[in-house]
């Protein structure tokens, strides 16, 4: 009985020790899972923080490029309903360039640059070329300038004389068309350094400008002073002539009257006709050099209107009155039909002038031009036109003999 007593004790400590362990065993799993839970938590607390959005005040955004075309010069820009469209120009380093014919385009209502992509073919790449908007909606692109590289050290310069039209397709702002145009009338003759201002009637005016001839190692220009409007409504040039004074006209109206009846009228080339008149202006450049100009005007006619058949047109009209000097990149502004002509600059040999005369046109009578400021010639000295090295030579030369005089003076009191 004591033996068999023992073996079911055993067995009951056995059994309590399993308990006891199963029970372990499932607290200690229980507070893995409650731990396991808990890090869980941690890190879904942790990662709501990380992706949290908090709305913070800040000053505003420093400028910084949107898209919009690269630095560049010699573009030109015209302003198109809530639109500034942007076409060409040129970007030089110190060791190549680069010519554009992209066009862009400005919102002025979200301040951002977008890049147009027109279908057509448009102009080839140039800088300097005239841009204006036409009163059906259009952009006129004319003229301009380019050069390439022909061989090392050597560039060839183009002026472009071609005229295009762009356009959007199908009344749409996003879709553009390049089309070519080829205007009739007296078209201005190839240049580039011309200046563009919009005329009464919306017209296209187009004053002076420059036709370099270009040669390996040398380059000489022809300066332009003349006047040409393009009508965008009929597609077709003018060139802009001076009618004169009325003053003169009637005079010589009057004289024909006083004739007698049997007088015959002055034979083509005398008093009666209208030969070109040469003009002489001496300008001083900043470096002291005096420069002269000539300036050659030819017959008045009329003026943004085609040539008259009338064969007394020429003769009515007054003699031609002086007005700005040959040149290129002048200013130009229209004001209640008056175009106000500023500044510029020509070539006298190897030499750059700047100029600072003001000049106006009435464009509706177009009669004669009105110098507003001229260059004073009072305060002009002439000198001749010489090198600084001749400059330096005179003046060494110079002090040399007055060291010699007075050494000479010296030796003859010592005597």
């Amino acid at each position: 009985m004591g033996k068999k007593g023992k073996k079911e004790k055993k067995g009951r400590g056995a059994e309590k020790t399993a308990a006891k362990m199963e029970k372990k065993v499932s607290k200690r799993s229980r507070k893995e899972e409650e731990d396991l839970e808990a890090l869980i938590a941690h890190f879904q607390t942790l990662d709501a923080k990380r992706t949290q959005t908090v709305e913070l005040p800040c000053p505003p955004p420093s400028p910084r490029s949107t898209g919009g075309p690269s630095g560049r010069s010699g573009h030109r820009m015209v302003a198109w309903k809530r639109q500034l469209i942007l076409f060409g120009g040129f970007h030089e380093s110190t060791r190549d360039y680069i010519y554009y014919n992209d066009v862009y385009a400005f919102n002025l209502d979200t301040f951002t640059w977008s890049k147009l992509s027109p279908s057509g073919t448009g102009p080839t790449p140039r800088s300097g070329c005239q841009m204006s908007v036409t009163p059906q909606g259009g952009i006129v692109v004319y003229g301009g300038y380019s050069k390439q590289r022909v061989k090392k050290d050597v560039d060839k310069g183009t002026r472009h004389s071609d005229m295009f039209l762009l356009k959007p397709e199908d009344g749409r702002e996003d879709k553009w068309v390049w089309t070519r145009m080829n205007p009739s009338g007296v078209k201005p003759t190839p240049r580039s350094g011309f200046s563009v201002a919009m005329a009464p009637n919306h017209q296209t005016l187009f004053f002076g400008g420059v036709c370099d001839e270009e040669e390996e190692e040398s380059l000489s220009g022809e300066f332009f002073n003349d006047l040409y409007f393009y009508d965008a409504t009929r597609n077709r040039w003018f060139e802009g002539q001076l009618k004169g004074p009325k003053s003169e006209k009637k005079k010589r109206r009057r004289g024909r009257k006083e004739e007698p009846e049997g007088g015959s009228r002055p034979a083509c080339g005398g008093a009666g006709t209208q030969g070109p008149v040469q003009l002489v202006k001496e300008v001083v450049a900043e470096d002291g050099t005096v420069v002269t100009i000539k300036q050659v005007l030819t017959a008045p006619g009329s003026a943004g209107q085609p040539r008259s058949e009338d064969e007394d047109s020429l003769e009515e009209a007054g003699s031609p009155a002086p007005g700005p000097c040959p040149r290129s990149n002048a200013m130009l502004a229209v004001k209640h039909g008056v175009l106000y002509v500023y500044g510029g600059m020509f070539e006298a040999g190897d030499r750059q002038v700047t100029l600072s005369d003001l000049h106006c046109l009435d464009l509706h009578r177009m009669e004669a031009w009105k110098a507003l400021v001229e260059m004073d010639p009072e305060t002009q000295e002439w000198l001749e036109e010489t090198d600084s090295e001749e400059d330096s030579e005179e003046v060494e030369g110079a002090e040399g003999g007055v060291d010699d005089e007075d050494s000479g003076e010296e030796s003859g009191a010592e005597d």
